[in-house]
């Protein structure tokens, strides 16, 4: 391969780095350990206290710890009651998770083009999407960038639609001075190995309405509503299915470890991206993430954009070439309406959203979590300027295809 041959053929690193990696010490370990051996490791009292913990960082009133990120969309796209023939608007830049949740309750996602900077849904696209089947509307936080909250809630607000904010890339982010959490009807994290802090697999839904939270608690344990019947106290009775969702007493044990340590976390994130948008500044070849103003993102991902046109191969290329590096490389996300599914379903296309499609052509995801070193960093820098200048197009064929 072409790439192994780039100044000797020796890569930059002797070991895989990954682009994402949890981070696991003694003090998780132990806390996990201590449940495992009481009498509840589920249904136990560190789910409660979990939930609680969560949404005091967070600044809202009320949450619900659920199996997984997805459990937590579907959740909230079921008590909200959307239906076969009801619309709910969201990107197509995002894991297939967001739109799925819509699907699993017979909903139609409608997608609305991104932003070029943030790489966030497009208010202005979400108001042309807008119809009368409409009943929500999904934005996502996409790789820890709060999306434009305020003008998204006031939207919802005029047309008496339910905004559920998938905030699975963005425990701990800050949106105009606030953190994450309480700014929208439902916000939604995942716990996934890869995001901020880890329970393994796990999600929450945060909220300020009382009525979502009890309806919540109700659909992730079978819909099962125990009330004083006098019939005895073994008496229930389910109303409407809900599933099993729920989440085990010793991954909340380990949420709520992992939780004294995010704010720590989510500091390295940021000064590993500090450093990759300092050393990228000054590369033609790359386009680095941008941040509105109003947000203090938390760089769940670190997405670069190539500049394609200034580059001998393409994206799929400098990829291959990356990882012969032993830089663990990624690309989040294929737009969901080139998916199968989504366009023999729905009957989307591709071109119909231009900017999440030339984004898509143009990205690739490098490596950031909390535990990588100087050195892991160094390496991610090298390899990217090693790659890139190798492939760089002469400056006069350059300026022969301008």
């Amino acid at each position: 391969m072409e790439q192994l041959a780039i100044k000797g053929g020796k890569p930059v690193r002797s070991s895989l780095l990954p682009y994402g990696h949890q981070w696991i010490d003694e003090e998780d370990i132990a806390s996990v350990v201590e449940v495992l051996k009481s009498d509840w490791i589920t249904q136990g009292s560190k789910v409660n206290e979990f939930e609680r913990k969560v949404a005091e960082y967070c600044g809202t009133n009320y949450a619900v710890a659920v199996s997984s990120g997805t459990a937590a969309l579907h959740a909230a796209c079921s008590i909200v009651g959307i239906s076969r023939g009801d619309e709910a608007i969201t990107t197509p830049i995002t894991f297939a998770a967001t739109a799925n949740a819509v699907v699993y309750c017979g909903g139609k996602p409608v997608f609305a083009d991104i932003r070029e900077d943030t790489l966030n849904i497009a208010v202005e696209e979400i108001k042309r999407k807008l119809s009368s089947r409409t009943k929500a509307i999904l934005p996502v936080d996409f790789a820890g960038h709060p999306a434009d909250l305020d003008e998204i809630m006031a939207i919802a607000k005029e047309r008496k639609l339910v905004v559920i904010e998938d905030a699975c890339h963005a425990l701990g982010a800050e949106y105009k001075g606030k953190r994450i959490g309480g700014l929208s009807d439902m916000t939604i994290l995942s716990f996934h190995p890869v995001k901020h802090i880890t329970t393994g697999e796990g999600g929450m839904i945060l909220t300020n309405s009382k009525n979502y939270y009890d309806r919540l608690r109700v659909f992730r344990h079978h819909g099962i509503v125990k009330e004083d019947s006098g019939k005895g106290p073994w008496y229930y009775e389910i109303h409407s299915p809900g599933h099993n969702f729920r989440l085990t007493d010793f991954q909340c044990a380990l949420g709520i470890s992992q939780l004294k340590k995010l704010d720590r976390f989510v500091e390295r994130r940021r000064e590993i991206a500090s450093r990759y948008n300092e050393a990228f500044a000054g590369m033609g070849e790359i386009i680095t993430p941008g941040e509105s103003r109003d947000a203090k993102p938390v760089y769940h991902i670190y997405v670069i954009q190539l500049r394609t046109e200034l580059l001998r191969v393409t994206r799929g290329e400098i990829f291959e070439a990356l990882s012969a590096e032993n830089i663990g490389v990624n690309v989040h996300y294929m737009p969901l309406h080139l998916h199968p599914f989504y366009q023999q379903e729905f009957g989307y296309r591709k071109g119909d959203y231009p900017k999440a499609e030339r984004y898509y052509e143009r990205a690739i995801t490098l490596p950031i979590f909390p535990k990588m070193s100087d050195e892991d960093v160094k390496d991610v820098i090298e390899a990217v300027r090693k790659v890139t200048q190798h492939y760089h197009k002469a400056k006069d064929v350059v300026n022969q295809q301008a």
